[in-house]
């Protein structure tokens, strides 16, 4: 990802934002806070691009940047001073990811996918995550962590997100992530569910998934059918967040920095030219 178009994008957004944010902060938050060489926008655009980079640590990149990239952030701090400052960007990065949203088409998909925050054999002595994280079960067998549901339309851009703990149900918070949506969601056989089908029906949504074996066959329209099939594209996005964007990772020494990098890493998944998505042959086939 190339810094300069990444930080006029950022720095376009912080222009708009910084002033709005101020304005709302109540009167006990407006205390000083301590000045700082980077900008906010320099901040933002150092951690997005490392989700998009070769390095597999922040600590490496940095160091990189320092050696190679004086010309691009001639005001760097030292790696420490960095990690100090990345909190600051938590609100900002999320208000950027929001407003990175795709637009709703009426073809979403909807699915988890898992953030391990250490080794199974490591959760007694995990102190970062103690209250936070907790025990669940995927496909892939038992982890220590948190779930990240999201949608995606058809074109692979983000629609919306949340994050739980590891053991809660992938039902239960589709009816927050499916507040702006309309027309189909297609979900795999854990979204399975008459309470939540008729919640999100009497909304103008249709929740289409796919059936088990001690199930009944649904009646479907032949459009729903072959989209159905086409659901492997959120899992393919889902391999992006975490090979490509880097949303996961078991070094984690705080939880607000945990909460960056999950947020860099949809942002940066957001700034991505090539996204997998669905090319309609059949013109039929595109309308909800």
């Amino acid at each position: 990802m190339d810094f300069t178009t990444t930080f006029v994008i950022i720095d376009d957004f912080c222009q708009s934002f910084e002033p709005k944010l101020k304005e709302r902060l109540l009167a006990d938050r407006k205390r000083r806070q301590r000045a700082t060489r980077l900008a906010l926008s320099e901040i933002m655009t150092i951690l997005v691009c490392f989700h998009t980079s070769h390095f597999r640590t922040f600590k490496h990149y940095y160091f990189y940047l320092l050696a190679n990239h004086r010309a691009d952030f001639p005001s760097l701090l030292s790696y420490q001073r960095f990690v100090e400052l990345m909190p600051r960007a938590m609100l900002p990065l999320c208000a950027w990811v929001l407003d990175c949203r795709g637009e709703v088409t009426g073809i979403s998909f909807v699915d988890s996918t898992v953030l391990r925050v250490c080794h199974p054999k490591r959760i007694t002595r995990n102190r970062v995550f103690a209250d936070m994280a907790q025990v669940g079960r995927s496909s892939m067998g038992w982890f220590y962590g948190f779930k990240l549901h999201w949608v995606i339309n058809e074109k692979g851009e983000l629609l919306s997100f949340a994050l739980t703990p590891g053991n809660v149900d992938d039902r239960q918070p589709v009816g927050k992530l499916a507040l702006r949506l309309w027309g189909k969601l297609f979900g795999d056989k854990g979204y399975i569910s008459q309470s939540l089908f008729e919640e999100l029906y009497g909304r103008g949504l249709k929740l289409i998934t796919t059936v088990r074996a001690n199930m009944r066959n649904r009646l479907l329209e032949w459009q729903e059918k072959i989209l159905l099939r086409k659901r492997s594209l959120i899992e393919t996005a889902n391999d992006m967040l975490k090979n490509v964007c880097q949303i996961e990772h078991t070094r984690h020494r705080s939880v607000s920095n945990f909460v960056v990098n999950l947020l860099c890493g949809l942002a940066a998944y957001c700034q991505l030219p090539k996204k997998p998505s669905l090319r309609f042959s059949n013109p039929m086939l595109a309308l909800p």
